[in-house]
Parts: structure tokens; sequence; C-alpha cells
């Protein structure tokens, strides 16, 4: 009796054990989406703010203002439309968002300006300079890094995402408009980010080894 009992208070321990490191990696697995999804956004926002920006002639301040803002509306958005799409009405999904993402993608937005601010030049650089797209790239990975504790922290808490984990499980609308809300896995967003920034260095380097050319030849 008391060797099945001992048996069972180990095999406990060791679920124990088990269940508790299994739920260190889903929280980290949690984190580093829920950190990817709202970076997604941040980078979407960012991208167009400061095209816009450059292409219109606006001083940096308002650029960095357009850019931040357009992050928080392209952040909010894309978590907002897998909710309307599990039937959540807008005002009940637009609370949850808030409440889930605010945090995250404000920490985002300091760390992403604050590097860019401090690699000379890059604010000034414009859109087709390779130092701007390589500032970019950084100043988004090192957000990235400062924005995942906090997702995990509120993980952790059972708010950030994990206010909108229950949703996403949900069964998607098959009928009415919401059928027509797209469902973009954060992972081609990414990639589609990731392409997007890639194809604007390519452009960036191939203008500076053009400017060179022509500045060789005209010696």
């Amino acid at each position: 009796m008391n060797e099945h009992h001992t048996h069972h208070d180990m095999h406990h321990e060791d679920h124990g054990a088990l269940g508790h490191h299994d739920h260190g990696g889903g929280l980290k697995s949690m984190a580093a989406s829920a950190t990817l999804h709202c970076l997604t956004g941040c980078a979407i926002g960012e991208i167009i703010g400061l095209m816009i920006g450059t292409a219109a002639g606006l001083s940096n301040g308002v650029t960095i203002a357009m850019s931040i803002g357009l992050a928080f509306v392209f952040g909010y958005t894309l978590s907002t439309l897998p909710l309307l799409k599990a039937g959540l009405g807008a005002g009940a999904a637009l609370s949850v968002v808030l409440a889930a993402d605010t945090l995250s993608i404000a920490t985002m937005e300091v760390v992403d300006n604050l590097v860019m601010a401090i690699i000379p030049g890059a604010m000034d650089a414009g859109l087709v300079n390779v130092l701007f797209w390589i500032g970019m790239m950084i100043a988004l990975t090192v957000a990235f890094f400062a924005a995942y504790p906090v997702n995990r922290h509120l993980l952790q808490r059972g708010k950030g995402h994990a206010l909108t984990h229950e949703y996403h499980a949900a069964p998607a609308a098959t009928s009415g408009l919401r059928r027509l809300i797209p469902s973009i896995p954060t992972g081609a967003l990414v990639a589609a980010i990731v392409a997007f920034m890639l194809g604007g260095l390519v452009v960036a380097t191939a203008d500076d080894l053009a400017d060179t050319s022509t500045n060789s030849h005209s010696r």
C-alpha cells in the first residue's frame, strides 16, 4: 500500500514537473508569437508613415508622429480582424485588443524610434538609402527583443494576448460579411515585410551603385 502510494506520488510529481516544463515552453512560444504579431502591425504602419512623410516632404517630427499613429492603427487592426471573424462585436473586439496590445505596441514604438534616433543619419536618410533600411531592420529587431519580455509577463498574468487567445481558437464565421474577413497567418505577414524591406535595401543599394558609377564616369 505504501509502495503504491509512493509510486503514485512520484508519478504525480513527475507529471507536474513535465507539465510545468511544457507550460514554460508554451509560454515562450506564445510570447514570441504575440510579439511577432504586434511587430508586423508596427512595421507596416511605420513604413507607410515614413513613405508618406518622405514623399510629401514633411518634417521628421511630423513623419515620426504619423508613423507611430499608423503603427498603432495597423497593430490594433491586425489583432481585431480575427476577433471579428470569430463573431465578436466591433466594440467588444476593440476593447479586448486595446487591453491586450497597447503596452506591447507602445514598448516597440519607444524602442524602435529611439534606436533609429541613435543611429547617425538614419532618420534623415530617406527611403532610397541603404542606411535607412539597415537602420529599420536593426530598430525592429531590438524592438522585438524589448517587447518579448513584456508580452511574456502579461501572458503569465493572464493578460496581453491571453485575452485574445480564446477567440483565435473559436470557429470562423461562415456566413455574412464576417466570412470575407481574411485570415492572414503571422508568418506570412512577417515574410512579406522581410521581403519588402530586403527589396527596399536592394533598390537603395542599386541606386548607390548607379550614383557611384555616374560620378566615376563624370570625372
